[in-house]
């Protein structure tokens, strides 16, 4: 993240209409928005210029939102960018499917503009809370400290994953198809586990060891 008070968003989109009304109110709301049509477009951007946040269709010619968002999750300078999908698809398998391919937040078309720019801000206050200003750059004094025999299950590791993006343990349980005390178990165990004493340490800590 940049220490720049305007946050500046790239917004990838093949509807040149919902760019354009897209632009215009985050702009309205303070943003610095750069805009490509397609995945494949917007990764010539990246190569020149480093946002702070990617808005990013799912269904796109050339390159679609989950081979765009794999690709810069694979990039190390780019790994740490949130990223929000929109997409016309809303069933629970694709949000799940979104999640688990890279995005932070998964948005339904069509939208609210204001739980857009709503969604904007909680996801970059979280990406600041939980990296600072760089994930790369963490000061090993301030990492966090668990024993190195600790071993999660797979269904923890995934529990894990969505807590570091932000997610509520009722989000959770709708993602995972499980009950929300299913899910208040598994962090409880965590907690447990690690020796860690909230969520936020929690999240941190899957962060760090690159969990997410």
């Amino acid at each position: 993240m940049k220490d720049s008070e305007t946050k500046k968003l790239l917004l990838i989109d093949d509807d040149p209409n919902l760019i354009l009304l897209v632009k215009d109110y985050l702009e309205f709301n303070g943003y610095e928005v750069i805009t490509a049509n397609h995945g494949r477009e917007a990764i010539k951007i990246l190569e020149q210029d480093t946002p702070d946040l990617i808005i990013c269709d799912v269904m796109m010619p050339e390159m679609d939102g989950y081979n765009f968002v794999q690709e810069i999750r694979q990039n190390p300078s780019l790994e740490w960018l949130p990223v929000i999908f929109l997409s016309a698809k809303g069933q629970s398998k694709d949000r799940i499917k979104g999640l688990t391919q890279g995005a932070d937040v998964y948005m339904v078309k069509p939208f609210e503009p204001d739980e857009l720019v709503a969604q904007v801000k909680s996801t970059l206050n979280q990406t600041m809370r939980l990296m600072g200003s760089s994930q790369k750059k963490i000061d090993p004094a301030l990492r966090i400290q668990v024993p190195k025999s600790v071993e999660l299950t797979p269904t923890e590791t995934r529990v894990v994953n969505l807590v570091a993006r932000g997610l509520s343990n009722k989000e959770i349980s709708q993602e995972l198809g499980v009950s929300q005390r299913t899910v208040e178990s598994h962090v409880s165990n965590m907690l447990n586990k690690t020796g860690l004493h909230n969520r936020t340490e929690l999240s941190r800590w899957a962060i760090q060891n690159e969990l997410v």
